[in-house]
């Protein structure tokens, strides 16, 4: 399955277009490569999305042509979010 289709699918990405951009724009990250939109992925793949202060990883559990909204975390498993700049330590120490 297409990156941007499994991304979409597993409702980690909302939109497919949204998907396809970021993946497109070098943010995307299958098994440490980077991935463009038609990057295929399996089982056992893991991937590495970096948004704009997060970066969140995950592994493919079951690829799923359709799924309902309960079932779709059952995709996949996240392995690690973090967040690049913690705004709440910076406020404190404005404070």
């Amino acid at each position: 399955m297409r990156i941007d289709k499994f991304l979409k699918i597993s409702r980690i990405i909302k939109r497919r277009p949204v998907a396809k951009k970021i993946s497109d724009q070098g943010r995307v990250f299958v098994n440490g490569r980077e991935a463009k939109s038609a990057t295929k992925v399996g089982v056992g793949d893991e991937i590495l999305i970096k948004f704009g202060n997060k970066e969140l990883t995950v592994r493919v559990e079951q690829i799923l042509q359709t799924t309902k909204k309960s079932d779709s975390d059952q995709m996949y498993t996240v392995l690690n979010e973090k967040y690049i700049c913690d705004y709440d330590k910076e406020s404190e120490e404005l404070l």
